[in-house]
């Protein structure tokens, strides 16, 4: 947002990974000509707390892909994408398994990045034990209870996504085991499990399509208010922001501001910026700008803490096999190259 600082940021020395390959960029496409110490490193200068990245534990054994993941100032923060889940930490119930959830927490504290918990409560990656147990509502409390504060006492002084994704598009309670057997109860049970295990947390409602005005984020709105109306811990809301290139919602400033007036933080959780493949240079610098928005508007509401990729490059991102025909949505390419977006990122701040 201040050009001031952008000027001073671009005059920083870059980074050198002890990488085990030099990274090849495609030569008929446009790059990053971004020079920082990192995006972690321009995030704290322009006054906010961290920007971070997803990771998953196959992706560790990469080493070229884990130099970048581990170089000082370039990420901040880290979220497990999948092994804190609930099929990953409970697959039999009473049975908690952290391996695969040490290891990103070690690494995260191996390098003074902040680490995020992801999550607690989610519709999907249950064990069958779960959704096919025909609890009744006590047993299923109990369980929800033990799960989220076995999680975040394990895992304490952290940012926990404990209830993810709860609303249906139109604003509407999502389905499934938790809203079925529950309500919309689940949640406060949820988040007070969570802020009983650790009253350090910082606990969370984590959702997609609730980025900009609409339908569901005034659900989401109403539902914090609804929370505090009833003294039920709720610190921030997580915007997940997988967006589509070209078309970024208009009103990502207000949607935060909005927010933040009803006494909570958010953070943007999980983006990535898709594309219909194959890459162009047009699309590229259309993804450039975009990213430039969205960080842009995060710099522009003091409330909003930070920004999390959903992984940094598309060699390991979802969306490939979750959208048919669409990928390319992180700021380094499928070689760990930086794309232009990379330089969408430093603008935004």
């Amino acid at each position: 947002m201040q050009l001031s600082l952008i000027a001073a940021l671009v005059t920083l020395l870059p980074l050198t990974f002890a990488s085990p390959a030099t990274p090849i960029a495609d030569a008929s496409l446009p790059g990053s000509t971004a020079n920082v110490a990192g995006l972690h490193a321009v995030a704290r200068a322009a006054g906010k707390l961290y920007l971070g990245t997803a990771t998953d534990n196959d992706e560790l054994t990469d080493t070229q892909y884990t130099a970048i993941l581990e170089a000082p100032n370039m990420f901040g923060q880290i979220t497990a994408e999948n092994s804190m889940k609930w099929d990953a930490t409970e697959p039999e119930q009473g049975v908690f398994t952290f391996t695969e959830a040490d290891q990103i927490a070690n690494l995260a504290t191996s390098h003074g990045q902040l680490l995020r918990g992801h999550n607690c409560v989610w519709h999907q990656q249950l064990p069958s034990w779960v959704t096919s147990g025909n609890f009744d509502a006590a047993q299923l409390t109990s369980i929800i209870q033990n799960h989220c504060g076995t999680l975040v006492g394990r895992y304490s002084g952290r940012v926990w996504d404990v209830v993810n994704e709860p609303l249906n598009d139109d604003g509407s309670f999502r389905s499934d085991v938790f809203f079925n057997t529950l309500g919309e109860s689940y949640i406060p049970i949820a988040l007070r499990a969570a802020k009983a295990a650790d009253p350090n947390a910082k606990v969370y409602i984590n959702d997609f399509n609730i980025e900009g005005l609409g339908a569901k984020a005034t659900a989401m709105k109403n539902l914090v208010q609804s929370l505090k109306s009833q003294g039920v811990p709720i610190d921030g809301i997580g915007l997940q922001s997988h967006f589509i290139v070209g078309e970024v919602p208009t009103t990502l400033v207000q949607n935060m501001q909005e927010f933040v007036a009803l006494g909570v933080e958010v953070a943007i959780t999980e983006l990535d910026i898709r594309m219909t493949l194959p890459e162009t240079a047009a699309l590229l610098e259309q993804q450039k700008q975009d990213y430039q928005t969205v960080i842009s508007a995060c710099q522009a509401v003091q409330g909003c803490v930070g920004i999390t990729l959903w992984d940094f490059t598309d060699k390991f991102s979802f969306i490939p096999s979750t959208f048919p025909g669409q990928g390319a949505a992180c700021p380094w390419d499928e070689n760990l190259v930086r794309k232009p977006a990379f330089d969408g990122i430093v603008a935004g701040f």
